[in-house]
C-alpha cells in the first residue's frame, strides 16, 4: 500500500528521474548486456530439459514444460525488450516516428509471415474453403472490432497525454495475438516429434519476442509524461504471455482448421495496429511519406527477414 506521501504516478517520476541520470550509452546498451545474461543462463541451466522426452510425458507435464517454454520465449524477451524504453523517452520527436516507422514495419513482417502460416494451415484442413471463409472472417470481424475499439478508447483519452498507450495496448494486443501462433506451433512441433523443429522455432521467436518490447512501448515514448509501472507489466503480459496459452491450445485441441482461424484473427489485429502506428506518426509529423520514415518501416520489414531467415537459422545450424 502507498503511504501518504507515495503514489503510483510519484513512484514513476521517481523512476525516471533516476534513469534520466544514466548516460545514453547505458541506456541503449544496457538491454543488450540482459538479453546476453539471459540466453547466457538459459544455455547452462537447460530448464526445458529433454524435449524428446515430451512425446511419453503426462498431459500434465506437457502442460507444465509449455507454460516453462511459454514464459521463455515469450514474457521474458519482451519485458527484455521494453528496457529500451527510458533510451526512447531521449531521443527527440522527429527520430521518434522513425522508430514508430520501424515498428510499423516489424509488425508488417509478422502478419505477412502470419499470413503464409495461414495458407499453410488452411491447405493441411479437409476443407480449404471452409478454412478460407473462417480466416476471412476471422480477419474482417477482428479488424472491424478493434477499430471499434480503438474510436472508444480515443474519446476518453486526453490527445496529448493518453494516445500513445492507448496504440500501445492495441500494439500489445496484436502482438499478444501472434504470440498465440508461435506457442500453437511449437506446440504441434513437438507434439509429432519434431525436436529440432521445436527447437529452432523456440530460439527463432526468443529472438524475435525482444523486437516486440520496443515495439510495443515506442508508442508509450511520444506520450508527455510516463505511465506507472504497472502498464508495463500489463503491456509485456499481453504481448509475450498468450505463448502458454498457444501452447496449451497445442496439447489439448489443436486443429488446423483452429489455427487457421486464430492465425488470421491476428492478422485482422495486426493490420489494425499498423494503421494506427501510421495515424499517431501523422498527429505531429509534418509529413507522412518522407525517406526518413520509409527507410524507417523498410528497417522493420528488413531487419526481421534477417532475423529469421538469416541470423537465426545460423545460429541454429
Amino acid at each position: 500500500m502507498w503511504g501518504p506521501t507515495d503514489s503510483p504516478e510519484r513512484s514513476t517520476t521517481v523512476t525516471a528521474s533516476l534513469t534520466e541520470r544514466l548516460p545514453r550509452w547505458v541506456l541503449l546498451l544496457g538491454p543488450f548486456v540482459v538479453l546476453g545474461s539471459a540466453i547466457t543462463i538459459l544455455l547452462v541451466t537447460s530448464p526445458l530439459g529433454d524435449l524428446a522426452a515430451i512425446e511419453t510425458a503426462s498431459t500434465a507435464e506437457v502442460l507444465w514444460i509449455m507454460a516453462l517454454i511459454g514464459v521463455i520465449v515469450g514474457l521474458v524477451p519482451v519485458a527484455i525488450g521494453m528496457l529500451w524504453f527510458p533510451f526512447l523517452r531521449t531521443i527527440n520527436p522527429s527520430r521518434l516516428h522513425v522508430v514508430l516507422a520501424f515498428s510499423a514495419g516489424v509488425l508488417a513482417f509478422v502478419a505477412v509471415e502470419m499470413l503464409t502460416e495461414t495458407i499453410d494451415y488452411a491447405r493441411a484442413t479437409p476443407s480449404t474453403t471452409l478454412a478460407v471463409v473462417l480466416a476471412v472472417v476471422g480477419f474482417l470481424g477482428t479488424f472491424g472490432v478493434m477499430v471499434g475499439i480503438s474510436r472508444i478508447s480515443h474519446r476518453h483519452l486526453p490527445q496529448d497525454t493518453g494516445q500513445g498507450l492507448n496504440i500501445a495496448y492495441l500494439v500489445a494486443l496484436g502482438l499478444g495475438l501472434h504470440s498465440l501462433g508461435e506457442g500453437i506451433a511449437i506446440g504441434a512441433a513437438l507434439l509429432i516429434g519434431e525436436v529440432s523443429l521445436a527447437t529452432l522455432l523456440i530460439i527463432g521467436f526468443l529472438l524475435d519476442n525482444v523486437t516486440e518490447g520496443p515495439t510495443v512501448v515506442a508508442a508509450v515514448a511520444h506520450d508527455l509524461s510516463t505511465p506507472p509501472l504497472g502498464h508495463f507489466v500489463a503491456l509485456g503480459t499481453i504481448a509475450g504471455g498468450p505463448v502458454v496459452l498457444g501452447g496449451w491450445i497445442a496439447v489439448v485441441a489443436f486443429s488446423p482448421l483452429l489455427a487457421a482461424a486464430l492465425l488470421a484473427i491476428g492478422i485482422g489485429a495486426i493490420a489494425q495496429v499498423i494503421w494506427e502506428v501510421i495515424d499517431l506518426i501523422r498527429m505531429d509529423a509534418p509529413r507522412l511519406l518522407t525517406w526518413q520514415l520509409l527507410a524507417g518501416f523498410l528497417g522493420g520489414f528488413g531487419f526481421m527477414l534477417f532475423l529469421d531467415e538469416v541470423l537465426i537459422e545460423t545460429i541454429v545450424l
